[in-house]
């Protein structure tokens, strides 16, 4: 089994560099975010989730779990 070749060494070490630089851009968008924006960016992860209707009685955790486990799927 060969090692890793300059050229991988160096992708791996831009990553690197890079993820601290992405993560602070991610935090200043998600700081700049309108509440529009925000409301949309939840509906469209919950559009995400099949529609299942809720079912009455229960405190809902369990609910909550069937959930999970659907979207692990």
């Amino acid at each position: 089994m060969r090692g890793p070749s300059d050229v991988e060494r160096a992708v791996v070490a831009q990553w690197r560099a890079a993820g601290p630089a992405l993560a602070q851009v991610r935090r200043r968008e998600l700081r700049e975010m309108t509440d529009e924006q925000a409301l949309a960016a939840a509906l469209a992860l919950l559009d995400l989730l099949p529609h299942v209707p809720p079912k009455v009685g229960g405190s809902g955790l369990v609910e909550q779990q069937r959930l999970f486990a659907l979207a692990a799927r």
